[in-house]
């Protein structure tokens, strides 16, 4: 059993205060623009680096596996390897798409490919979908599973009309079958073109039966959109609303659907993930969204049904320029990236992903979930005792539980038989400790507080 797996691997001036009860931590640096990050099942966070490579990060200790590099990527400008997504029973079907940019005949081209996750790398590529334009701006390229289907996002290519040409695949929401097959319920028949009309869409999510996106808009109208089959949104003869006299005739002719809300100036929104959480109630029911140019964590806050923004505002005090990705842990932390480095790859490699977290939550980094499950409190604790709390407690013989407290530089502090339901702390100097329960030879149980002065 590694002994420092949930050891955070952190200074104190790495953690810093912003907002309710929200704090921030980098838990890797040295990484070339991650495009994409998921909180995978393994419980570690899975992403692509523009260069071509996929990493899976382990989020408290902070340690990087390299599983898998595409010798294929070719990186012009925005153009590299970008969105990923995993099968939805990834556990049974190891499957990762990934979007990235190639060259073939010196011409630069986007294509989706399915790999198959075994042996801690991918193997048994299989290219999904093909043949869309490419350029050094206006790429896309996010990808999002939604129950037994693949959406992808395109970009215009820097080519403004194939956004309104249906027979093209760029400017456009696809929606293809897992195995790269075209829905027998799309749009149009034997096309992968879900909408339309679109300039350069980054960001998607679904929730509740409503697929949202966010898209850049060119030098005003950043949009945010819940995106609708067979429907037109515009791009390049509308930007954002339908409020100019040209903008309000093709409205009308073409059923144009308009944003939710848009940003003049652009802010260069990015991904977005709807909230749903205990550890930040005030987010909860909002969308969170990255923006690049913006350098900004913003909250959408939505109403009842989720058709309607009701506010954006910007979460305080995230300054670490450039924010790309964003992705929720089952608990509720958050997890961005940042998009610092230079785009061509030459340079220092800038980018960071970082935690945001609530101190004060007692779900934090629970490893199991069963009838024993641990709660600690309070947490950050002041003076005196730290409380343990199980679920369902059936333990008959207490002299099997052992509990053990590490500092971050994963040294022992305090151990012993927990024959109470509290342990004296009052010894530690104030700073942040990792708790670990053993139940004999049960699995042991891990969490981390923080202790005040």
């Amino acid at each position: 059993m590694r002994l420092l797996f949930y050891i955070l691997l952190l200074v104190s001036n790495a953690l810093s205060a912003f907002g309710q009860d929200m704090r921030s931590r980098v838990v890797k640096e040295g990484l070339f623009i991650p495009w994409e990050i998921i909180y995978a099942p393994d419980s570690h966070i899975w992403f692509t680096q523009k260069d071509g490579y996929v990493c899976t990060l382990d989020p408290v200790s902070g340690h990087l596996d390299t599983i898998y590099h595409e010798p294929q990527v070719a990186i012009r400008g925005e153009g590299g390897m970008l969105g990923m997504a995993l099968h939805p029973t990834f556990d049974n079907e190891p499957y990762v798409y990934i979007a990235y940019n190639y060259e073939t005949s010196g011409t630069y081209q986007l294509k989706v490919v399915r790999y198959l996750f075994s042996a801690n790398t991918l193997t048994d590529s299989r290219v999904i979908l093909d043949n869309v334009d490419a350029s050094s701006i206006h790429n896309g390229c996010r990808l999002l599973v939604v129950n037994d289907k693949l959406f992808i996002t395109t970009g215009d290519a820097a080519n403004t009309g194939l956004s309104q040409n249906v027979n093209s695949l760029n400017g456009k929401v696809l929606r293809i079958n897992l195995d790269g097959t075209i829905p027998s319920d799309n749009p149009i028949e034997g096309s992968p073109v879900w909408s339309w009309g679109h300039r350069n869409a980054q960001g998607l999510y679904y929730h509740n039966g409503l697929l949202y996106s966010s898209e850049h808009g060119p030098d005003k109208e950043d949009e945010f959109n819940i995106i609708q089959k067979g429907r037109n949104y515009g791009w390049p003869d509308v930007e954002g609303f339908c409020d100019l006299p040209d903008e309000i005739t093709f409205c009308n002719e073409n059923d144009v659907i308009e944003p939710l809300y848009a940003w003049t100036p652009t802010l260069a929104v990015s991904a977005i993930a709807y909230y749903d959480y205990p550890m930040f109630p005030q987010f909860n029911g909002a969308v969170l969204m990255t923006t690049l140019k913006g350098s900004q964590l913003l909250q959408l806050n939505l109403n009842g049904t989720g058709d309607s923004v009701l506010r954006a505002v910007t979460i305080p005090g995230l300054d670490y320029g450039r924010l790309r990705a964003i992705a929720v842990a089952p608990d509720g932390r958050i997890f961005v990236s940042t998009s610092n480095s230079n785009a061509s790859g030459a340079g220092t490699r800038e980018d960071k992903i970082i935690e945001l977290y609530d101190s004060t939550s007692v779900s934090i980094l629970s490893t199991v979930k069963e009838e024993n499950q641990l709660t600690i409190y309070p947490n950050p604790t002041i003076d005196g005792n730290l409380y343990f709390h199980f679920e369902a407690d059936n333990l008959k013989d207490k002299a099997l539980r052992q509990y053990t407290i590490y500092n971050v530089a994963g040294q022992v502090q305090v151990e012993g038989v927990l024959e109470q339901s509290h342990v004296n702390v009052s010894s530690l100097f104030p700073g942040i400790y990792i708790v670990r329960i053993t139940q004999g030879l049960e699995q042991a149980q891990h969490k981390w507080f923080v202790k005040q002065q």
